[in-house]
């Protein structure tokens, strides 16, 4: 039982210490990215995946505005009597 605590002592630690190497630090990076004045809104100064979430999440926010005032315009119809 020792003998197996210790090897997964030693693999987690490796594990570790090998992920922790491989961490670069971009903050930097990324400072000048953000502060650069290109005319973008912060919001969009990522590239094409923030341009992505962007337009998907105003995609979906009108389509379930729309979706609402449809459902409101249908609930408000009363029901016709067979």
């Amino acid at each position: 039982v020792y003998l197996l605590f210790q090897a997964l002592h030693q693999i987690s630690q490796r594990t570790i210490s090998t992920a922790s190497r491989r961490l670069v630090n971009r903050v930097s990076e990324n400072q000048k990215l953000f502060q650069e004045d290109n005319g973008l809104p912060v919001h969009l100064k990522g590239g094409a995946k923030d341009s992505l979430l962007y337009r998907t999440t105003a995609g979906l926010m009108l389509f379930g505005s729309v979706y609402a005032v449809y459902f409101l315009l249908v609930s408000s119809m009363p029901k016709k009597p067979n």
